[in-house]
């Protein structure tokens, strides 16, 4: 990825979309999902790591058992993120210099070999540059927290903000199975909860019940954000 004239500073958080080039798939199975997943958790490190020795590590963990310790030196907190079939949504909380630009990079690099050597594919995965914006404040906070993890609704209720739901239960269960995104951990659904660090924002909207309130009302008024629209990154 490119060199950003932009400077993150450490403690601020950042809404943050990176793209696929020409608006190509970056995900076509569930395997590239679940390596999208082990990206931004293993990559959010800033010690050197190899990829086959940190897999073959959970595999042990996972078939034998024992302790799962994070030894991890983190670039970020990740506070939510959405998959989507050709671009990816985070919400992150800088804690190093420089740490965005350096987790970014290292996605971009270890998820892109990955797809093009599954995929039998050259060149870039990505587009050069993710977009990310600054969030000032907790009521922005709120509603890029929401904006990106009802993200998933156009995958099954397309234009939704323009045409209104058809099935207001049927897409709030949807988001609530949607396993690409952080945000079935934030309502007690244990899913990926070691990715996401959730407890400053949880404690902002008042806990598991009240995020699930939040969210549906974010859904319910079309996520309208007149005063916010460009915190979204569309």
């Amino acid at each position: 990825m490119g060199y950003r004239k932009e400077k993150f500073a450490n403690g601020e958080i950042y809404h943050i979309v990176i793209r696929a080039i020409d608006d190509n798939l970056i995900f076509e199975d569930k395997d590239d999902y679940y390596r999208g997943i082990f990206s931004i958790f293993e990559f959010n490190n800033s010690k050197p790591i190899e990829i086959r020795l940190q897999r073959e590590k959970r595999q042990t963990i996972k078939k034998h058992g024992g302790p799962s310790s994070d030894n991890r030196d983190h670039f970020v907190d990740i506070l939510t993120f959405c998959f989507m079939p050709n671009h990816i949504h985070l919400l992150v909380r800088q804690l190093k210099d420089n740490g965005i630009s350096k987790f970014m990079k290292k996605v971009g690099t270890g998820y892109g070999g990955y797809f093009n050597k599954k995929h039998n594919r050259k060149g870039h995965v990505f587009q050069n540059r993710f977009r990310a914006v600054h969030i000032k404040n907790e009521e922005q906070l709120k509603i890029v927290w929401a904006y990106i993890n009802a993200n998933s609704v156009s995958l099954i209720e397309p234009k939704w903000k323009e045409k209104g739901i058809r099935n207001f239960n049927k897409v709030i269960e949807f988001l609530g199975n949607y396993k690409w995104s952080g945000y079935s951990d934030y309502i007690g659904q244990a899913n990926f909860p070691s990715v996401t660090d959730r407890k400053l924002i949880s404690d902002i909207i008042g806990g598991e019940g009240k995020c699930k309130e939040f969210l549906s009302d974010y859904i319910k008024y079309k996520g309208r954000v007149r005063d916010n629209q460009d915190l979204l990154l569309e």
